[in-house]
């Protein structure tokens, strides 16, 4: 899990779309939301003034005679006048002893409900709009407090008195009609952000692939370059990717040029030696330690011009197949390690690349299975894999191993460990001179499997 969340914070790709999804995924429901708010604050404005204009039209027909409330029959709103048609009246006043409300009047479409217990009882000239449950059901209530002037006969009965008379007037209504406005916009304005994010997303992701596509196609041509198919950048590319171009051709040019001059000159060097030693080769008087010696260094000498003339047309760019090079050294080694009888058992990744040189890897993978087979009882395996990008070489054998006291001192020149019986101590050292030069990794271990020396080779991406 963290290699592929690693993997997404370094693709600019991925970081572009991810960056574009959250802000459709994120800023689109913001919206969303805000606007399903700011239209149920619509709704529930529109529903209290019209419970407020219902509120006046009983306000307008309400009366006080000799302190009692005088109310028509009929209202002019026909839904107060219909039994339980959702839209209903009560005028309570509130009982100066217990400061609770009674139920003075109720419209008709209010009858066979429960009365409501707890009524808003706001002050004189106040109002309150809020939610309520009847039988159950939600409901709106819109309440007001007024004070009607009542004349009254004194305690002496002689003068008439003007006494407050205040008074609730509650106005409520069935939610549910609000309530199905309210789902009905809730489900037609998510649907079509629904449809917008998906359209959005697409066009997105459309857009940005095709403002990425120069870097797929610089990335393709960049491997087209190191697997040998390609040796310069082609492509024409925007303002900011062809000053890359150009420079990267520039450099791989430079590089081409310097490394052929490095094997012109390795070359050079071998013919220039050879000549001297064969003169001295030639004289008689030599002893046959010198006249070894000096074969010795012939046979050397052939190899590395022999080497350099190999790599002379390739550049360090150049993607190699491990498998056809490690598949002609399985082949040819056991010919000659007959006794004992060497089998070499190779687990190859075919589609494992070596950016290099092909002679370097025939060098590298020579020298190592050469002397894991000197070192071998009759078993040698060598196993090539790609991890993350990571080339990763092991070559085992099932001989007597490399002590950890042997293992810091045989890729010295000169030095081999005591149980290769034969060779001149420099194989190794070439090895390691190889893979230094390619920034790679080399360590030699026990074998688990085979119980004899083991050598890892990591080439980074």
């Amino acid at each position: 899990m963290r290699n592929k969340l690693s993997s997404l914070t370094h693709s600019l790709k991925a970081r572009l779309i991810i960056s574009a999804l959250l802000l459709i995924l994120i800023l689109l429901p913001l919206i969303g939301y805000t606007l399903n708010n700011a239209f149920k604050q619509q709704v529930s404005s529109s529903a209290k003034s019209e419970l407020k204009a219902y509120l006046y039209s009983i306000l307008a027909v309400t009366e006080v005679d000799n302190g009692q409330l005088q109310m028509p029959e009929a209202l002019a709103e026909n839904q107060f006048n219909v039994i339980q048609s959702g839209l209903f009246a009560l005028i309570s006043t509130r009982e100066a002893e217990s400061k609770t409300s009674k139920i003075d009047w109720q419209s008709n479409s209010y009858l066979g409900l429960e009365l409501p217990i707890d009524l808003p009882q706001p002050e004189i000239g106040q109002s309150e709009f809020k939610a309520i449950s009847i039988d159950g059901k939600p409901h709106i209530i819109y309440s007001y407090s007024v004070s009607f002037e009542r004349k009254m006969l004194s305690q002496d009965g002689l003068s008439v008195e003007n006494r407050a008379f205040p008074l609730t007037v509650h106005i409520i209504k069935n939610q549910q009609d609000y309530q199905k406005q309210i789902d009905l916009f809730t489900q037609h304005l998510w649907s079509w952000l629904a449809i917008l994010m998906a359209f959005l997303i697409i066009v997105q992701l459309a857009w940005l692939l095709w403002t990425l596509k120069p870097l797929a196609q610089f990335k393709h041509e960049l491997n087209e370059v190191e697997q040998g198919r390609a040796v310069q950048i082609k492509a024409d590319y925007p303002n900011e990717l062809q000053a890359v171009a150009k420079q990267l051709n520039a450099l791989l040019n430079t590089e081409q040029h310097q490394r052929k001059r490095y094997r012109n000159a390795l070359s050079d060097l071998a013919h220039s030696l050879k000549t001297p030693l064969a003169v001295i080769q030639s004289q008689k008087d030599l002893s046959k330690s010198s006249l070894e010696q000096t074969q010795i260094i012939s046979r050397i000498i052939s190899h590395q011009l022999k080497r350099a003339q190999t790599a002379a047309g390739a550049s360090w760019h150049l993607g190699i197949n491990v498998a056809s090079v490690s598949d002609k050294l399985v082949r040819t080694l056991p010919k000659i390690y007959r006794d004992p009888q060497i089998e070499i058992a190779s687990y190859v990744d075919s589609q494992s690349t070596f950016k290099g040189d092909e002679a370097d890897l025939t060098e590298i993978l020579g020298n190592l299975l050469d002397n894991a087979c000197k070192a071998a009882k009759k078993q040698v395996q060598i196993s090539v894999m790609v991890d993350n990008g990571d080339l990763t070489m092991i070559i085992e054998d099932d001989g007597a191993g490399i002590s950890p006291e042997q293992q810091s001192e045989i890729f010295e020149r000169g030095i081999r460990a005591d149980s290769y019986q034969q060779g001149h101590g420099i194989g190794l050292a070439i090895v390691r001179d190889l893979v230094d030069s390619y920034q790679g990794q080399l360590a030699v271990s026990t074998s688990d499997a085979l119980g004899g020396a083991k050598f890892t080779l990591v080439f980074s991406a």
